[in-house]
């Protein structure tokens, strides 16, 4: 079986992203092993981070733990120590025998092992602004700028994700403006040239442009091709996430590859693959 990493069509080279860490749908999220293995392989791949206790970042997607860990509480109030004591779950909710990961775990297992040179590891930052203390920036920078070429930071609040790009030298950034409020007003007042207008403006430095693939396809529903607009910027385009790979899905995923799209986001990277190559 060949390994999900990209899809050639008409010359252009869409990623696949394995959103969480997973290879398949039935993989744990967040693991080492899968995280490890498309690092090695050369693929894309995405974590979650959140801000623990101790001024640090949880590889995690929920501010509270019950649901991806066998602990209880909010993340913002456990201790790093506590974290790391934790069992993920699987996808039925049961523990599993690997445990959290904070950042600098994650950024210490990649410097050991390698990564292969077209490798890259979105950090997601599900935090805001508002929650940046100099502490966690400092943390964030000393943990990831030994892997930084390796590496891209992405996230909703542009102004967040430039301050920590800002201290971590080497590191890319991406921003997601798929705010669905602001598309949808922009879509029915036809001025999705100034929503992409905006997002440049925004993040000027920004590399990838993370952008929900119902937005993509919306928009060139109403004869704006979002992508090319973005590129017109230099800025490459995720389409993100497609959930489950299916008869409903795959048409799709090949409307997105039509437009262009830099990466595609999905929890079944393998079975995507697989159905796209046949």
């Amino acid at each position: 079986m060949t390994d999900p990493l990209y899809i050639t069509r008409d010359g252009h080279r869409t990623w696949i992203k394995w959103h969480r860490g997973r290879r398949t749908v039935t993989d744990p999220v967040f693991t080492p092993t899968r995280i490890l293995e498309a690092m090695r392989l050369g693929a894309s791949v995405e974590v979650d981070l959140v801000i623990h206790a101790d001024n640090g970042c949880a590889v995690l997607h929920n501010f509270s733990l019950e649901k991806e860990t066998t602990g209880t509480g909010l993340v913002r109030e456990t201790s790093a120590a506590t974290l790391r004591d934790l069992h993920l779950r699987d996808n039925a909710g049961a523990p599993i025998a690997d445990k959290v990961m904070l950042l600098e775990d994650l950024c210490a297992l990649l410097a050991e092992n390698g990564a292969h040179p077209e490798a890259l590891l979105q950090l997601d930052f599900k935090e805001s602004m508002a929650a940046l203390t100099p502490e966690v920036i400092d943390n964030f920078a000393r943990a990831v700028m030994p892997v930084a070429g390796s590496m891209i930071l992405s996230g909703g609040d542009a102004e967040a994700i430039a301050l920590l790009a800002k201290a971590t030298p080497g590191l890319r950034s991406g921003f997601d403006p798929s705010d669905e409020q602001v598309f949808k007003a922009a879509l029915a007042a036809g001025t999705l040239d100034k929503f992409v207008a905006d997002a440049i403006a925004a993040a000027p430095e920004a590399d990838f442009i993370y952008l929900h693939w119902q937005i993509v396809t919306l928009a060139a529903d109403a004869g704006f091709d979002i992508v090319a607009a973005f590129h017109h910027h230099g800025k490459r385009i995720d389409a993100w996430t497609i959930n489950t790979v299916d008869d409903t899905s795959i048409p799709n995923v090949r409307r997105l590859l039509d437009l262009k799209v830099d990466q595609i986001t999905t929890d079944d990277p393998e079975r995507l693959k697989a159905a796209i190559d046949q």
